[in-house]
């Protein structure tokens, strides 16, 4: 069923005017789903939330759930930041106290993941900057670790 607020296509700018459909139906919005039995779909992160670390994709929001396991008394963060050897490494901020690195590492355990995904850089602040959403502002946080802090 079409109601009025339903997105039909695309207007690319390699045909102006043009609606075009979506590729097999899906749009792309850079979310990464799961689907469940009963048809519902769940939002689990987004794609351009990874980092390479050592040649492996590496989830940020799956890094996240493990800290969130080690000290769920705070909200957690996760960035890849480049760093002098033209890497990727990850940087945990925490509100709060974060989590030792052995409670990340044995959660990442636990979860089957890789030891690659336990930050060694672990940062705790006061409160993590928001949208007007509630969401964390990872653009803001980036800049706050460009800063320093």
């Amino acid at each position: 069923m079409r109601g009025p607020n339903v997105m039909l296509g695309y207007l690319l700018a390699d045909a102006p005017g043009v609606l075009q459909p979506p590729r097999d139906g899906w749009y792309d919005t850079g979310d990464i789903v799961s689907f469940a039995p009963d048809g519902f779909v769940t939002i689990q992160g987004r794609a351009k939330r990874f980092a390479k670390i050592a040649g492996e994709m590496v989830s940020l929001a799956a890094v996240e759930v493990l800290a969130s396991e080690a000290a769920p008394e705070c909200e957690h963060a996760v960035l890849a930041v480049s760093d002098d050897r033209k890497v990727e490494r990850l940087i945990l901020i925490s509100e709060g106290a974060p989590p030792t690195r052995d409670a990340v590492s044995a959660a990442a355990r636990k979860a089957g993941m890789s030891e690659l995904s336990v930050p060694k850089d672990m940062r705790a602040v006061d409160s993590l900057p928001r949208l007007a959403t509630g969401k964390v502002d990872y653009a803001a946080l980036s800049r706050w670790i460009e800063q320093g802090v």
